[in-house]
């Protein structure tokens, strides 16, 4: 299980990326669409570290809204 951030880029399309995996960024042009890329881009990502022998980063994130 990991933990996304999604926005709404400058272009008009959403952006999703996991904090936890340096570089593990995908988008969509629905929110539904960058979730079910970003689940992709995650799961090729941890592939390839595991291929690769390298250690999968742990989840260490936490998220927080503030007001401001």
């Amino acid at each position: 299980m990991r933990q996304v951030v999604i926005y709404s880029g400058e272009d008009g399309y959403w952006v999703a990326e996991c904090p936890s995996l340096p570089g593990c960024i995908s988008q969509g042009k629905t929110k539904e669409e960058a979730i079910f890329n970003i689940k992709e881009a995650i799961e090729g990502y941890i592939n390839a570290l595991e291929e690769d022998k390298i250690p999968v980063p742990e989840e260490r994130f936490e998220t927080l809204l503030v007001a401001v």
